[in-house]
């Protein structure tokens, strides 16, 4: 694997902050069952994407994410686009 780069550490701060508010909007869905099978839908596609190095790759993916999560979860906050 090769050492991670400038760019993986600034994808890397986007990815997490993405995943925070993510959860954090999760936080407006009334049915608690509703809310943990959501928050846990979002760890899981988080960590199985964990191991990516490809920074194309990484970049393309942080795009979907945010356009899948913005689409379920509407409330999400767009100041970290």
């Amino acid at each position: 694997m090769h050492s991670p780069t400038l760019k993986h550490f600034i994808l890397r701060q986007q990815v997490l902050n993405l995943y925070r508010d993510a959860v954090r909007a999760s936080r407006v869905i009334p049915d608690p069952v509703t809310r943990k099978e959501t928050v846990a839908w979002i760890r899981g596609e988080f960590e199985r994407n964990r191991d990516l190095t490809d920074v194309h790759l990484i970049e393309h993916k942080l795009k979907v994410a945010r356009r899948d999560i913005k689409y379920i979860l509407p409330t999400i906050s767009n100041k970290r686009s």
